[in-house]
């Protein structure tokens, strides 16, 4: 059963001359160092709680957002909502709108109907952890996929929505939030929910350190909940976009590591990086691309395991060609989701790159519900929740 609730956000209250935009963010694990500094340069710009800690310690970060709200920058809405979340957005030639429903879902690890699709890493955890002991608030939110919205609940959500506020990012997303306060839909909405199951699409790491959070804090009723975001699975705008793997130099010389591949892999040349993604298409989803030393292959696995983790190629990947007897030890891998960024570091110098393609959500939600859970980055959901305009606050 999945407890998702209304509540009581707060919202940015802005000061003249100044806009929503220099408030918002996008969540703290996507943003650059320029970007950050760029970002922190108004005070009340959300990565400065984000973002704010001093050696993993966000004591002070927390009375600084207290201070936020003595001084009216943040300021409480008036009554229990749910709020909408629209993005639009384009790739290429073709738009889509994406709609979330953002509420408090209760945080008791993967239990009660929640499921996760991906590893994580325990040091990101700790620091999350350590933002939620230091400003008991959430301010960025997990986003989560759910089966279908009745289409009598999403014909009523859409006939009360009232509008909070809207932004466009630099990436030309924009941005629309949205209240629903009225108490028959909000009931509704988490009655509806209740019976769903809800996929971890972006936000393992949140989700797990809150549900932590919430076993520290049992005599809390708040933090028994984490800021959510929840998108159905039918959503015309749920792009996922694959995260290839990219590593600055070889175990082995590059003749050995090809060796070593071609025990594993049929390898077949391709004329340049360039074309490899273009290759890959329509190819099976074991499939993986290859640049070693600036040299191209499409590469297909040999008598692939009979189990179904074996068709991503995010697993294979890792299992054949960043693990096995060419590494003495783990290798640092850079993640990157955006194709072309990828290939140019291939060009300024990284020796080996794991070209993927993006998992399907049914292939996604097929191995979550098996209890199987996917790679590190294996998914890039896109565009990304932004963070900053609406707070929950547990203290």
């Amino acid at each position: 059963m999945v407890d998702f609730r209304p509540f009581r956000p707060y919202i940015p209250r802005l000061e003249n001359g100044e806009a929503i935009i220099d408030r918002v963010s996008p969540p703290y694990d996507v943003i650059s160092a320029e970007e950050l500094a760029r970002l922190k340069g108004n005070r009340f710009n959300v990565t400065n709680v984000t973002m704010g800690g001093i050696g993993g310690d966000y004591t002070a970060t927390g009375a600084a957002l207290r201070s936020w709200i003595e001084h009216g920058a943040l300021a409480q809405d008036r009554r229990d909502a749910f709020y909408t979340y629209k993005q639009t957005f384009c790739e290429g030639e073709h738009c889509w709108q994406r709609t979330g429903i953002i509420g408090i879902l209760a945080a008791k690890g993967y239990a009660e109907g929640v499921v996760p699709h991906e590893e994580t890493f325990p040091k990101v955890k700790e620091d999350r952890l350590n933002l939620l002991r230091g400003t008991e608030t959430h301010c960025e939110s997990i986003f989560g996929i759910f089966d279908e919205l009745s289409a009598k609940s999403r014909d009523k959500i859409e006939d009360l929505e009232t509008k909070v506020l809207e932004f466009t990012d630099p990436q030309g997303v924009r941005h629309c939030l949205f209240r629903v306060c009225d108490p028959e839909t909000v009931k509704a909405i988490s009655d509806e929910l209740r019976e769903k199951t809800v996929l971890i699409a972006d936000g393992h790491h949140r989700f797990e350190t809150s549900s932590r959070y919430a076993q520290e804090n049992p005599d809390s009723p708040a933090k028994q909940f984490v800021l959510a975001t929840l998108v159905p699975s039918n959503d015309p705008g749920l792009l996922v976009f694959p995260t290839h793997r990219l590593v600055k130099d070889l175990p082995v010389p590059a003749d050995r590591f090809l060796e070593i591949m071609k025990s594993r892999f049929e390898l077949q040349t391709v004329p340049s990086p360039s074309e490899l993604a273009s290759a890959l298409e329509g190819r099976p989803s074991s499939d993986i691309g290859l640049v070693i030393d600036g040299r191209a292959y499409l590469a297909s696995p040999r008598d692939l395991p009979a189990d179904p983790m074996w068709e991503l190629d995010s697993y294979v990947g890792q299992e054949w060609v960043l693990k096995g007897e060419a590494w003495k030890e783990e290798p640092q891998v850079l993640y990157e989701h955006d194709t072309a960024k990828a290939l140019a570091k291939v060009a300024d110098g990284y020796r080996l790159m794991v070209m993927l393609r993006s998992p399907s959500v049914e292939k996604i939600w097929e191995l979550a519900r098996m209890d199987r859970r996917m790679p590190k980055k294996s998914t890039y959901f896109w565009p990304k929740m932004w963070s900053g305009f609406v707070y929950y606050r547990m203290a």
